[in-house]
């Protein structure tokens, strides 16, 4: 079953860096062959959303979550704590359901 599995990022802004444009557009290209999307700039957060082949909620997100991590890794993202990930399967984005 295909997961929209989304993940969110966010450093302390007292005493971490911003994260640019440039540098979500680094992660948006990391995601762009997992059909994903990233977010953020000008903050202490950031984000992306992509896809992913799993059985169950947790299967997606645990999957989601390596490739996120990743992404994060490859885009040169500082590796600040993941504090909302979420996972929609494509029946329950069908149905309506969350």
């Amino acid at each position: 079953m295909r997961w929209s599995v989304g993940f969110v990022a966010e450093g302390d802004p007292a005493t971490d860096a911003v994260v640019t444009m440039d540098e979500v557009v680094e992660l948006a290209d990391a995601v762009a062959p997992l059909n994903g999307i990233a977010t953020g700039g000008n903050s202490t957060r950031y984000g992306a959303q992509i896809v992913v082949e799993a059985e169950t909620r947790e299967e997606a997100i645990a999957r989601g979550r390596a490739q996120f991590d990743a992404a994060v890794v490859k885009a040169g993202l500082p590796g600040y704590p993941v504090v909302r990930e979420e996972a929609i399967s494509e029946f329950e984005d069908m149905m309506g359901e969350p």
